[in-house]
């Protein structure tokens, strides 16, 4: 049974960082897509970015395009969100999502099989 695990997130200024974890287990995870997405209060989940377990570069949305930088931890089946330069409009329950690569479509929560319980993050002004 796959599980992700979100952990990292708190309450943060403005400018600030934070460091997110999903630990997966139950599987194995190399023909899947890590996606990370966020909910604001009264918003859709959004796409944050995401990184397929097998290699390859990260993908980003453009709000947070040189802010935020995922990295994967094969050996701890463990992927990260650093969240650099927080703003405000970051705030919102962070989820990790997997996908298998033939069923996943990066942007479109539906396509990923498996989702985190979340983890919140607050950025005060």
């Amino acid at each position: 049974q796959v599980q992700l695990v979100e952990s990292g997130g708190g309450l943060v200024q403005a400018g600030g960082s934070l460091r997110l974890s999903c630990a997966a287990s139950g599987s194995t995870f190399s023909g899947h897509y890590m996606g990370w997405f966020r909910q604001a209060p009264g918003k859709e989940r959004e796409f944050v970015g995401g990184i397929y377990w097998s290699g390859g570069s990260a993908d980003y949305a453009d709000s947070v395009k040189g802010r935020f930088t995922i990295s994967r931890d094969n050996a701890r089946n463990t992927v990260y969100l650093q969240m650099n330069s927080l703003k405000p409009e970051d705030t919102a329950v962070y989820y990790c999502a997997l996908g298998h690569w033939l069923k996943v479509r990066l942007t479109e929560p539906a396509s990923y099989e498996y989702w985190g319980r979340g983890t919140q993050v607050t950025v005060s002004s």
